[in-house]
């Protein structure tokens, strides 16, 4: 997410709910693929991993990074929840056939934001994620 203060929201938000896992963060989908495939400097992310995707961010939006990410053998089988401003239905059509496990607009999560980060914590520590 390029949005400092959404950011921060989610960050207090699974400090809330005391969600354990390790929390790393990128501000556009350039920065997340270098973290989830590694640089020269840096190793790859340690898999599993879920990605909670912002659609609209600088420099590669949500659909470009999807379009990268299906396209890369060793990245393809990625967990992608899209959490974003945008409600228009071409963005969410997009993103389904580029096989997001789920599409949530922030405004829509609104009061019941906590219990989104509940239903991913819970995803988390149930559902078998690929190596």
């Amino acid at each position: 997410d390029d949005d400092e203060i959404d950011r921060e929201t989610i960050m207090r938000s699974l400090a809330k709910e005391r969600v354990s896992n390790p929390i790393v963060t990128a501000t556009d989908g350039v920065a997340a693929l270098d973290l989830l495939r590694g640089t020269e400097s840096e190793p790859a992310l340690e898999k599993p991993y879920i990605v909670i995707l912002d659609w609209n961010m600088p420099r590669m939006n949500g659909l470009e990074f999807l379009e990268e990410l299906r396209q890369d053998e060793a990245l393809r089988e990625t967990i992608v929840l899209v959490l974003t401003t945008s409600a228009d239905e071409t963005d969410i059509g997009d993103a389904y056939r580029h096989l997001v496990a789920g599409y949530i607009v922030k405004e829509s999560a609104g009061r019941e934001f906590l219990a989104l980060i509940e239903l991913l914590d819970v995803y988390w520590r149930v559902v078998e994620l690929p190596a």
